[in-house]
């Protein structure tokens, strides 16, 4: 028979207005579920007293360190017991998901079944860090409930001062606008650091996200430590028959406002076609029988806005690989960051590119685990030791495409750096 319910006048009202509620769903999983129907007498007191009563503690399972994210009640009755029992304890499984996140209901399926038998029936697709969130377990049924997903192929996600759990778009399965294997680059990635994801040892979270192109749909430049993001180095490619096709049904309305008028450099023109220039660096495509965009590609800045608007008629070049940024991380320390280009453009297509690329990673953590003070993102660490340092630490060189924000004087005094770079290369060669 089930537990009965908990008077909860707070929550209540949060299922009041017009968008659906979390709270409908946890009452849902309390019809069957004790703990469940405990969870939301405990929430409903943190409303009524406006204070979180969860503590951390330590829950894992055998040959791991990290992956669960313990959670224990404070809240205890005269005889030291916990109020809410059934709620005392409500741990949290961390899952790696498969790369582009590819599921089969199969899966899903038994995902559910597992966690409706060992847990509170409660899953979230997917966290920040990205794993599949089973949340609400107790202490007992942490390690069951792991061996049974582990039988699936599923393994647990970082947590902790640990390499977090990477992230993939679907990219190369699905998306015309991939610039590399993104699924690759996770795997290879994965399997490299897969002791330092599941027993934490750096001194702080570092975390790897893997974009197929400039469109960034993991949002990788503003919260991972490492992002690669797909990108190319020659010009877009155009397509005139789905140009034209495109223009006959938007109009010129739609093309000046909506793609010329909205480049960020002004490197796309709508021009006669007569008078389009004969640049090797300049892309064109007629949109009617008289005019033409003309794109100046020294002049655009990847932002893939003309291409998600044009697509097909525009698309990324030929000679596709990505950019390499390190920081990105939202607010802790020294507020929010983006990542820093630390690699303009690296190919990504045989199997020795994607082995300089977990080469550079490599380097990257194991800076980032020798010089990073407790508890700093490698953003932060940049910021406090300088770039220069940082890439002379991972071995890169210096390029000037490593800016974090555009100049905004644009003159510049150049006395004395030819000898400037003389004393470097005489320095240099000393050493």
């Amino acid at each position: 028979m089930a537990k009965k319910q908990h008077d909860t006048p707070n929550l209540d009202q949060l299922e009041s207005g017009p968008w659906p509620s979390f709270v409908t769903g946890l009452k849902r999983l309390a019809k069957d579920k004790d703990g469940m129907t405990d969870l939301l007498g405990h929430l409903e007191h943190s409303y009524q007293t406006r204070k979180g009563y969860w503590k951390g503690g330590t829950v894992g399972v055998f040959g791991y360190g990290g992956g669960v994210i313990p959670r224990f009640t404070e809240i205890k009755d005269d005889k030291e017991q916990p109020v809410f029992k059934d709620a005392a304890e409500f741990h949290t499984l961390r899952i790696m998901p498969p790369a582009g996140m590819h599921y089969n209901t199969d899966i899903l399926r038994k995902f559910c079944d597992i966690w409706d038998k060992h847990g509170s029936g409660l899953i979230a697709f997917h966290g920040q860090s990205g794993d599949i969130m089973f949340q609400g377990c107790t202490t007992e049924n942490v390690q069951k409930a792991f061996d049974e997903i582990n039988e699936l192929g599923f393994d647990l996600g970082g947590a902790g001062p640990a390499v977090r759990t990477s992230m993939a778009c679907v990219g190369h399965a699905r998306c015309e606008q991939s610039c590399y294997d993104e699924g690759k680059g996770l795997r290879t990635i994965v399997n490299a650091f897969l002791d330092d994801i599941h027993r934490p040892a750096l001194p702080y979270k570092f975390k790897f996200k893997f974009s197929g192109c400039p469109n960034d749909c993991m949002n990788s430049i503003q919260r991972s430590d490492m992002a690669i993001i797909g990108t190319w180095r020659d010009n877009i490619q155009t397509d005139e028959a789905l140009a034209k096709k495109w223009f006959a049904k938007h109009g010129m309305n739609e093309l000046v406002n909506d793609v010329v008028g909205m480049c960020p450099t002004r490197a796309i023109q709508l021009k006669e076609i007569k008078a389009v220039s004969k640049d090797a660096a300049v892309s064109s495509v007629a949109v009617n029988d008289t005019q033409a965009l003309e794109i100046n590609n020294k002049d655009c800045v990847r932002c893939m806005h003309c291409i998600n608007v044009m697509t097909g008629a525009l698309a990324p070049g030929k000679d596709r690989g990505a950019t390499i940024l390190v920081g990105g991380k939202r607010t802790l320390k020294i507020g929010d960051l983006m990542g820093t280009v630390v690699v303009p453009f690296m190919k990504l297509k045989t199997d020795e590119d994607y082995e300089a690329l977990l080469d550079l990673a490599k380097r990257t953590v194991d800076f980032f685990a020798e010089n990073a003070l407790e508890h700093e993102r490698t953003g932060e660490m940049i910021e406090r030791i300088g770039l220069v340092n940082f890439l002379e630490g991972i071995e890169v060189e210096v390029d000037p495409s490593m800016i974090s924000n555009p100049r905004t004087n644009p003159y510049v005094r150049m006395d004395d750096w030819d000898e400037e770079v003389a004393r470097v290369k005489a320095k240099q060669a000393a050493a």
